[in-house]
């Protein structure tokens, strides 16, 4: 588990999404702040930060109710923000997975075909093995 942590952390390092992920829980700490200046129902910055993430994630619990049209708007703000924040994380992990799997598969293919090239200087095992991968292939083309 703690490896496929690891693996995230890379992938969102390298495609840039660590910086909108800390934008935006800089932007929740900073609606947090605003919204305990402004809502009479936020005792504290972290009630705000609570209101700002179930906001943000569109669970809405119903604990705390915005009243102040300044309340209302930062809402709407932060819920907007969260939800282009869940839709693009995922999908850019997804997108960045695919192209390292079609990258993997490019590589297998070219050293297959660099070994199909020098046939004549293959040892009787090579020559198995590369016929195993073509059987494989084969079948996984029919199912």
């Amino acid at each position: 588990m703690v490896i496929g942590f690891k693996r995230l952390w890379l992938v969102l390092k390298r495609t840039g999404m660590i910086k909108v992920a800390l934008g935006f829980v800089a932007f929740l700490c900073l609606s947090a702040i605003l919204l305990r200046i402004f809502e009479p129902n936020i005792h504290n910055v972290g009630e705000g930060f609570w209101y700002c993430f179930v906001a943000a994630m569109t669970i809405g619990f119903g604990d705390i109710v915005p009243v102040s049209i300044f309340g209302k708007i930062i809402t709407i703000i932060v819920t907007l923000y969260g939800v282009f924040v869940v839709a693009m994380i995922p999908g850019v992990v997804v997108s960045y997975f695919t192209e390292y799997l079609h990258i993997k598969e490019k590589e297998t293919v070219s050293k297959f075909l660099e070994k199909l090239e020098n046939l004549p200087d293959l040892s009787k095992e090579e020559l198995e093995e590369i016929s195993e991968k073509v059987r494989e292939f084969h079948k996984k083309k029919l199912k």
